[in-house]
C-alpha cells in the first residue's frame, strides 16, 4: 500500500510539473547546442498569440534576440537565464520596431544590458517616440561574443520596412523572428507595415545568402519545421497572386 501510495504521490506531482510547464507564460526550448528558444503571449485583439525570440549562451554572458512580447515576462526571463546557466544577460538585439521585439528596450537598457538595432529601427521608434537602443548598427555586421560568431543581416523590406534576421553559420541557425512566417500560417497576418513586394525579393536574398540552415526559428507560433522558409515564401506569392487578379 505505501508502495502504491508513493507512485501515485510522483505520478501527481510529474503530471502536475508538466502542467506547469506546458501552461507557463513563459516556455523555455533548448534549440542546439548554446541555443535556446522561448515563448511569450500576448492578447491580441482577443486572441492569445505567442512569439518565438531567442538567446544564446557564450563564455561572455548571454546573447537575447528580441524581447518577450508580454512585458511581465521581463523579469522572469532574466531569473531563468540566471537561474539555468548562472549566466548574466549582456546584449539584447531587437529585430525590428515593434513591440514584440523591441518592447524590452527601455526596461533591459535599465538593466545595465547593452541594446542593439539598426538605424531604420531606430528611426520609427524615434518617430514614434518609443524607448531606442543604446547602439546602433550597420545593415550587415558580424558580431563574436565569446566562442560564438553571428551575422545580423538587412535583407530588405519585408514584414517591416526595417526587419532584420541573424545568422549563425558554424551551427546554420537562421532566426528570422516576424521576416519568417510559421510553416503552419495559413496567411501574411499583421501586414500594416509591410511591403510584401519586396518580401519576396527579401526572401531570395536570404535564401541564396544563407544556405541550408539547420535551424529555422519564425516570429510566431511553430518554430520546428525548417520549411517556413520556403512557405512563407509561398504565402507571399499567393498574396501577389492575389492582389494582382483582384481578390483580397
Amino acid at each position: 500500500m505505501r508502495k502504491l501510495a508513493s507512485i501515485v504521490l510522483f505520478l501527481v506531482i510529474t503530471l502536475n510539473s508538466f502542467g506547469q510547464k506546458k501552461n507557463s507564460p513563459l516556455p523555455i526550448s533548448h534549440l542546439t547546442g548554446d541555443f535556446y528558444v522561448y515563448k511569450t503571449f500576448h492578447d491580441y485583439n482577443g486572441t492569445l498569440i505567442s512569439a518565438n525570440a531567442m538567446y544564446l549562451v557564450t563564455d561572455k554572458g548571454v546573447v537575447m534576440f528580441d524581447a518577450p512580447w508580454d512585458e511581465t515576462q521581463f523579469q522572469p526571463l532574466l531569473d531563468s537565464i540566471k537561474a539555468k546557466h548562472n549566466k548574466e544577460v549582456i546584449m539584447l538585439f531587437a529585430t525590428h520596431s515593434h513591440d514584440d521585439r523591441a518592447g524590452g528596450f527601455d526596461f533591459y537598457r535599465k538593466k545595465g544590458i547593452k541594446t542593439y538595432s539598426i538605424k531604420l529601427t531606430d528611426d520609427i521608434l524615434k518617430k514614434e517616440n518609443k524607448p531606442r537602443a543604446e547602439f546602433i548598427i550597420p545593415n550587415d555586421k558580424f558580431f563574436t561574443v565569446g566562442q560564438h560568431t553571428f551575422e545580423v543581416y538587412y535583407p530588405g523590406k519585408g514584414h517591416a520596412s526595417d526587419n532584420i534576421v541573424a545568422w549563425f553559420d558554424k551551427e546554420k541557425v537562421l532566426y528570422g523572428a516576424c521576416f519568417i512566417k510559421s510553416a503552419d500560417a495559413k496567411d501574411l497576418g499583421y501586414l500594416a507595415d509591410s511591403d510584401v513586394k519586396e518580401w519576396k525579393k527579401s526572401i531570395e536574398k536570404v535564401k541564396a545568402k544563407f544556405k541550408n540552415p539547420k535551424y529555422i526559428i519564425p516570429g510566431h507560433e511553430d518554430w520546428t519545421n525548417t520549411e517556413s522558409l520556403n512557405h512563407t515564401l509561398k504565402l507571399v506569392d499567393k498574396y501577389l497572386a492575389q492582389k494582382s487578379s483582384g481578390k483580397k
